[in-house]
């Protein structure tokens, strides 16, 4: 179908054809409902949120602040991505008990792994509080004092706000800050570890697949909430029960096919859909090649010691994929925004816009926007490469560093707030001991040689390494004993800390301080710019960006064609897997039991009506991070699949949906359910859930 793109996604057609979004639970009655209805939902609104009946989003819980989860049984059993569990199954493993190579299974709720800090929180009901938190702004003050107002005014919401002692409240900005939601939250943090693949199941295909179709990536895993005796949340404890949700999702064991409507529920964590031309440039032409570079020397180092160590795999396991995430991510972000010619579509919307400035003689009021955006992105480029340069090496790719970085806001506690010195030193020594838990010097020190010279290439000194006490634990903790003069003394005295301290100071001293100075008019033209274009088109459609709180994003499975004369069918298949398997690889090995199964065709009831065991497909949801481990849910508010990736030409849906090409991945349940009860035998597990047909009706 070819779709009339006045703006990357504010697409402006008949309502049958319309698809991208990510749009407010609370808000679908109307037009949201006419659309899901047209690509085939049979679902009213209310189906899907309902603050006074069960509903959809009863099941779908935010999965430690990151990820999405969703319940899919009567006793709390939640589902959600391999990779979104992976640093719980990571906790748990060891040479003795590698649940990374060999998957974990639970045979009964007294196998269950608890996870410290691990939570997983629902949304109870959600407000428009947009009057209440604006109260008393005005364009007169300056961008410092409407903030300071609504910080006040959010404040007192959130104090007068109605909801139980155990429940939660946050108040999030929409729309740039025009418009204000309150949530109300239930966290449950007794969450422990049900099941999980091996990672050459979950984590099959590994960096060479990771955003690309055909994708044979059986990317899940299982995990229990626990509630206390009156199903309400509680820290870990041997006395609570499992958790008995309000609604938990039935699971369709009749699959899909092309056209079959999807809707994709969850957290989805940030989009930036309403960007300028000028931003987009910048980020793809300047701000992202210099973070790949970055990040593709640190996974050098990593990836060629992991092939060779077990122990540095499964040190390094979580860590790798974390950076290769966004580094694959970014360089198939740039592809897209070139093959989508997104720049240019955009600056035909620009004139589209002012035009509509011009007709609705509002020229006065925000004829300068665009032209000031060229001014300010131009004064702002360089610094905004610079700080995330400095992020990347100090905080994200090499640990060493990350130690002096942390050690450095130590120091700066210790002499500007010493009554606080004493928690932040405790925050500080569990912090390294974490860094510790998976640290291999060799490795740290390989990737220090790779990162360093592209963030200061006069200042490389890997000999540090052979000097300080940060390396070995019991020596970095030794730095920290004692008073707070003699913790920073002995600080200075250390080779690596000597060495990162002026690159730390200048971070904080001038790198940050300008960053924020020229990004705050960014900010707040931006908001500008929102209120102009609902102003001067009111007739498109906005949705609001992403911002980690729950939305509904639908549409319907569908193939896409990547590039000339090439298309992807919208399934993939076992027989795939067994096509990429390459013996002892550790991206393409599969197990000897999965590849029996695959031979013995022992399929059981998870097969397609060819006898296929379906793997993977194709949707056109608008997903991005934070949609992992989100349901697949068909036209009946049944569970088909587990979103988890996006096709690479496809990321930069973050900036620019385009339905052409713009797809997410999702794992097939029955995938899910053939390797729980096939593969792992634990058929228990596929008991507890309600397993439906759908289309036999």
């Amino acid at each position: 179908m070819k779709y009339i793109k006045i703006l990357f996604l504010f697409i402006v057609v008949q309502v049958t054809a319309q698809q991208g979004g990510m749009w407010i639970p609370s808000l679908l009655e109307g037009m949201n409902e006419q659309e899901m209805t047209s690509l085939g939902s049979k679902l009213t609104a209310k189906d899907i949120y309902d603050v006074n009946n069960s509903s959809l989003k009863d099941a779908i819980g935010h999965f430690n602040g990151g990820c999405t989860s969703e319940v899919i049984s009567p006793e709390g059993l939640i589902l959600t991505n391999h990779h979104c569990g992976f640093g719980q199954i990571q906790s748990h493993s060891s040479l003795e008990n590698d649940y990374l190579k060999d998957g974990f299974w639970a045979m009964s709720k007294k196998e269950e792994l608890p996870n410290k800090g691990l939570y997983v929180e629902f949304i109870i009901r959600i407000d428009d509080v947009t009057t209440k938190a604006l109260n008393g702004v005005n364009n007169a003050m300056t961008e410092r004092e409407k903030q300071s107002t609504i910080d006040k005014n959010i404040n007192e919401i959130t104090k007068s706000a109605k909801k139980e002692t155990w429940q939660n409240i946050k108040v999030k900005p929409f729309y740039k800050g025009n418009q204000y939601f309150l949530f109300v939250t239930e966290k449950f943090e007794d969450v422990r570890l049900v099941g999980a693949p091996p990672s050459s199941i979950g984590k099959f295909g590994s960096d060479t697949d990771n955003w690309v179709f055909p994708r044979h990536t059986g990317d899940f895993s299982l995990f229990r909430i626990y509630a206390d005796k009156n199903n309400r949340p509680a820290k870990y404890s041997k006395n609570n029960v499992p958790y008995k949700p309000k609604h938990f999702l039935p699971v369709s064991l009749d699959g899909i096919e092309e056209g079959d409507f999807t809707m994709v529920f969850g957290f989805p964590g940030r989009t930036n859909e309403y960007l300028p031309a000028v931003a987009i440039k910048h980020i793809t032409q300047e701000f992202n090649p210099s973070n790949i570079a970055i990040r593709e020397a640190a996974l050098k180092e990593i990836d060629a010691q992991m092939k060779v160590s077990d122990a540095v795999r499964i040190k390094y396991a979580s860590k790798q994929a974390r950076i290769a995430n966004a580094w694959k991510k970014w360089i198939g972000e740039n592809l897209g925004i070139k093959k989508s010619n997104a720049i240019a579509e955009r600056q035909a919307f620009e004139a589209t816009f002012k035009k509509a400035l011009k007709e609705k003689k509002l020229e006065n009021t925000y004829g300068n926007i665009l032209p000031e955006f060229e001014k300010l992105y131009a004064d702002f480029a360089d610094i905004n490469i610079k700080r995330r340069n400095f992020i990347e090496v100090f905080l994200v790719t090499n640990e060493l560093m990350q130690m002096t970085f942390r050690a450095y806001q130590l120091e700066q506690i210790a002499l500007n707030k010493p009554e606080k010195f004493e928690d932040a030193k405790t925050s500080l020594i569990n912090r390294i001991k974490g860094i510790h838990k998976n640290f291999d010097v060799n490795v740290d020190k390989g990737v220090f040689k790779n990162v360093m010279p592209l963030y200061n290439p006069t200042n490389v000194d890997a000999s540090i390494y052979d000097k300080t006490s940060f390396i070995d634990l019991d020596k970095a903790l030794q730095l920290l004993e004692g008073d707070a003069k003699k913790v920073v003394k002995n600080l200075n005295k250390d080779a690596a800390y000597q060495y990162a301290k002026p690159m730390i100071e200048e971070f904080y001293t001038k790198i940050n301080p300008e960053f924020q100075q020229k990004n705050q008019p960014i900010t707040a033209l931006q908001k500008t710019y929102m209120k102009a274009l609902m102003e001067a088109l009111p007739n498109a459609r906005y949705f609001p960006d992403a911002n980690s709180t729950l939305r509904v994003t639908y549409g319907q499975v569908r193939g896409y064609s990547p590039r000339d004369a090439v298309y992807y069918n919208p399934v993939s298949y076992l027989d795939g897997v067994i096509e990429k398997y390459v013996p002892g690889d550790y991206e393409f090995d599969v197990p000897q039991k999965l590849r029996d199964l695959y031979y013995a065709k022992d399929f059981g009831q998870y097969t397609d009506k060819n006898g296929k065991v379906p793997v993977c497909f194709l949707g056109t949801n608008h997903t991005t991070g934070g949609n992992s481990g989100s349901p697949a849910i068909d036209a009946h508010g049944n569970l088909i699949g587990l979103n988890f990736d996006r096709v690479w030409e496809g990321t930069m849906s973050d900036m620019n949906y385009d339905p052409e090409i713009c797809r997410n991945i999702m794992v097939d349940v029955r995938y899910v359910l053939f390797i729980v009860d096939k593969y792992a035998g634990a058929k228990h597990l596929i008991d507890e859930m309600k397993l439906v047909h759908p289309k036999k009706k």
